[in-house]
């Protein structure tokens, strides 16, 4: 008899179709790492034959609720920060967080590529918060068909209007940083921002050239950068402003990343933060402090961001109505000792 595709199939069902017991299908289910390969191999494929998924709910043996953290990578102090919110969050909350790594399938050695969903899905997670990546409409497809809800945290294009996000008022923090500059009189200010394809690059920069306007200054393609957030693009975008016939007074840098690597591209020229060159930058991470002298920057409320995604998706897996599907925190200026006045006004 062909079973109803209408009908949840059981875990014994699924035994029975990899030749395994009920209690080995639970323990793949659950992520438990005490299955063979080939083993967990023979259950994914039942499990994909009879189209099982799991609903959310939490295994008789769990006692709570587990939720996936997706990051684009765990470098660096920003995913630090934002795991670390979402983890405070979800001790309150009484759930478990599991971390992991969105990989592409190209870089999969197995024969059958597994993508995040398939990783949520087989854990049996209650929920997703993303990091800095972009789903597709077939992964979130995946997660409305199973049931799981999602969260995204900095989206990296507008997300649809059925997608929850958590992000921060990039626009305004983008603006009082070059307000800050202008105030200390400068008027060559050079901007190196992301990939401007991203939702959170087009909006700092935004807000840059929106402040140059108020103060009745045309921005400067010349001084308009793009970087790739990282380190060594701040230190490469930093050295081909410094080759301009007029190079700029002060610098906007929007990542304290790709700030310090500024830092070491204008110590390579022989120049001074502030003395030469003010600096400032964006994020507000513990980097932004350890560097000499202490980077002025825009704080991005970073584990308040985790946390609030996570007691968002608590509120989805709830079943409860949200009055918006996006949540903004707000950036602050956080004002140290790498800003001065220009050289020729002093």
């Amino acid at each position: 008899m062909t079973e109803s595709r209408t009908s949840r199939p059981t875990l014994a069902h699924i035994a029975e179709t990899a030749g395994v017991s009920v209690s080995t299908v639970s323990k793949v289910l659950n992520g438990r790492d005490d299955v063979s390969r080939d083993t967990r191999a023979k259950v994914d494929s039942a499990l994909r034959h009879h189209h099982y998924v799991r609903r959310g709910t939490p295994a008789p043996d769990a006692g709570v609720r587990t939720v996936d953290l997706v990051l684009s990578g765990l470098d660096g102090s920003w995913p630090a920060s934002v795991a670390s919110g979402m983890e405070a969050a979800a001790y309150q909350a009484g759930v478990h967080v599991a971390i992991s790594v969105a990989r592409s399938s190209a870089s999969a050695t197995n024969h059958r590529a597994q993508d995040w969903v398939d990783r949520v899905l087989e854990r049996g997670s209650a929920g997703v918060v993303l990091g800095l990546i972009e789903p597709t409409r077939d992964q979130l497809g995946r997660l409305t068909q199973a049931r799981v809800p999602c969260v995204v945290i900095d989206p990296l294009s507008d997300p649809a209007p059925d997608v929850l996000s958590v992000g921060t008022t990039n626009w305004a923090g983008a603006y009082e940083a070059t307000t800050h500059l202008l105030q200390r009189g400068h008027r060559r200010i050079a901007l190196v921002t992301g990939p401007p394809q991203h939702l959170y690059s087009r909006a700092r920069t935004a807000g840059y050239r929106s402040a140059l306007a108020a103060a009745g200054i045309e921005t400067e393609p010349t001084l308009v950068r793009d970087g790739t957030y990282d380190r060594a693009s701040g230190a490469e975008q930093v050295r081909a402003l410094l080759q301009l016939p007029s190079p700029p007074t002060a610098l906007f840098i929007c990542s304290d990343h790709m700030a310090i690597g500024g830092y070491e591209a204008l110590a390579g020229a022989g120049l001074r933060v502030p003395e030469d060159v003010s600096v400032v930058g964006f994020d507000d991470l513990p980097e932004a402090r350890w560097v000499a002298p202490a980077l002025t920057t825009v704080r991005q409320p970073l584990k308040e961001m985790g946390g609030s995604a996570l007691r968002t998706l608590v509120r989805l897996m709830n079943g409860e109505e949200l009055e918006s599907p996006r949540v903004e925190l707000a950036t602050t200026l956080v004002v140290r000792d790498s800003v001065a006045a220009p050289r020729t006004e002093r």
